[in-house]
């Protein structure tokens, strides 16, 4: 396969400079095991710069922050109350998960609301420090019962490469009813540039079962850009909704064993070079060991 320009590090270039930026593209999800099972679909995510939502919010006459619109996008979303500040939250939650300095910038994307609704499956935070280099990420994850976890993994050793970042934990939130628990996540994530690459691999003790990706293009937050996009996939929270409870079906309809819902972990895990740095684990955390 032709490496695409965004490929690497170096020739994605740096983070966006403008306040938000979208990224247009595709996600696609791949099972292995025990069945073959495939879908990809197009959407579109956000990208914003926490310090600057009130430039952000004057991007466009169609996107507000904290106000609804065609599509905008809340911080309560993501805090879970609508008198908490964002970029706040995220200090406190690094400066509490094993990152010392403070970052100069972070950046977070995400699913945007549109006309009110939104259902982020995974929100990644990008922290930068003031030499502009990547301190941490944290992997926002959410599942159909309106739980959330937050994995906290500030950078290690030899996390970052010209490829991207590369790190891992172990999986302790439900997401899908068709993927057990004791599984371990390998994150190799090319950092918003020209374009943004995720791709994650979950695997259990015997190998990979699912991989999921995520691939876009870096789109200007302007408005005649907006409607396109929505034009194009103008149900974007309908779908991925919908999508995930289809291809859980079909799943089902395959034979695969369907696993009840655990109790919700804790709202956040640190993690360092694939060791959880927090001083509880839980038994389902121990399929993996140290990153290689």
């Amino acid at each position: 396969m032709r490496a695409s320009p965004g490929s690497d590090m170096t020739k994605n270039g740096a983070p966006p400079q403008a306040a938000a930026v979208l990224y247009a593209g595709k996600v696609m999800h791949q099972r292995m095991k025990p069945v073959g099972h495939r879908f990809s679909y197009g959407v579109f995510s956000l990208m914003i710069d926490l310090d600057r939502l009130d430039e952000a919010d004057r991007l466009s006459s169609v996107f507000s922050v904290n106000r609804r619109n065609l599509l905008s996008f809340y911080e309560e979303d993501h805090t879970g109350d609508s008198a908490v500040r964002l970029r706040g939250y995220v200090d406190a939650l690094l400066a509490k998960n094993g990152l010392p300095m403070r970052p100069e910038r972070i950046l977070l994307v995400c699913y945007p609301r549109i006309l009110g609704f939104v259902f982020n499956p995974l929100a990644v935070y990008y922290a930068y420090d003031s030499g502009g280099a990547l301190s941490a990420m944290i992997y926002e994850v959410r599942n159909t019962f309106g739980e959330r976890h937050t994995y906290v993994c500030p950078i290690g050793p030899g996390d970052v490469s010209d490829a991207g970042i590369r790190q891992q934990c172990d999986k302790l939130f439900h997401v899908s009813p068709f993927i057990p628990m004791a599984m371990r996540y390998q994150f190799r994530m090319l950092p918003p540039g020209e374009e943004i690459r995720w791709r994650i691999l979950e695997t259990d003790k015997d190998g990979p079962l699912l991989a999921a990706t995520f691939s876009g293009v870096q789109v200007p937050l302007k408005t005649g850009k907006i409607l396109r996009l929505v034009a194009r996939i103008p149900h974007l929270t309908f779908k991925i909704v919908a999508g995930i409870h289809w291809e859980a079906l079909k799943l089902w309809g395959k034979g695969v064993r369907y696993i009840p819902r655990p109790q919700a972990p804790e709202l956040t895990s640190a993690w360092k070079e694939g060791r959880r740095t927090s001083l509880v684990f839980s038994p389902e955390s121990q399929v993996g060991g140290p990153a290689e």
